[in-house]
């Protein structure tokens, strides 16, 4: 017996999108809500200074399926007066989309653009609810790192992880 296996092709596309404009915010709520649900505390704890991610300093990148928002990815300056070290922030995919590729699409194209944004350094963290993140991360050659440099988000429980660019 032969069985025949098929796998959707998604096409998939990754841009630039203002974090103000509605496919944006849209996968950047899914992203709080999700971390509100996994972890218990309020959406205004995940709340970020929009404003960060908005060029020059900022990339925020929407991965969209067939034209629907599927996901999304951050990057901000952790210093407002040095450009080279940033932090990635809110990576988020559908759930129905996960390990199908969508996350390590958006990691690719964040660090590629942030490394032609100037940026040589890039760091991020995870939690302990978000073991999919912590397998990821070091998949895509991050790697795992005790402490930040001043300026970036830390929670003590966190995962920390850092790539050269």
């Amino acid at each position: 017996m032969t069985a025949a296996y098929s796998r959707e092709v998604l096409l998939l596309s990754i841009n630039d999108e203002p974090i103000a404009s509605s496919g944006a915010q849209s996968v950047y709520q899914s992203a709080i809500d999700e971390l509100t649900r996994r972890y218990g505390a309020s959406d205004a704890t995940w709340q970020l200074d929009l404003d960060e991610f908005t060029p020059p300093l900022g990339i925020f990148l929407v991965a969209r399926v067939d034209t629907h928002p599927a996901g999304c990815v951050a990057v901000r300056s952790i210093s407002r007066t040095e450009l080279h070290l940033g932090e990635v922030k809110r990576l988020w995919v559908r759930p129905d989309l996960r390990r199908s590729g969508v996350a390590a699409a958006l990691m690719d194209e964040i660090e590629e653009r942030a490394r032609t944004a100037g940026y040589r350094q890039l760091y991020l963290e995870t939690g302990e609810a978000q073991l999919e993140a912590r397998t990821l991360y070091p998949k895509l050659s991050w790697i795992q790192v005790d402490d930040f440099p001043p300026g970036a988000f830390s929670h003590p429980q966190a995962f920390r992880f850092t790539k050269v660019l």
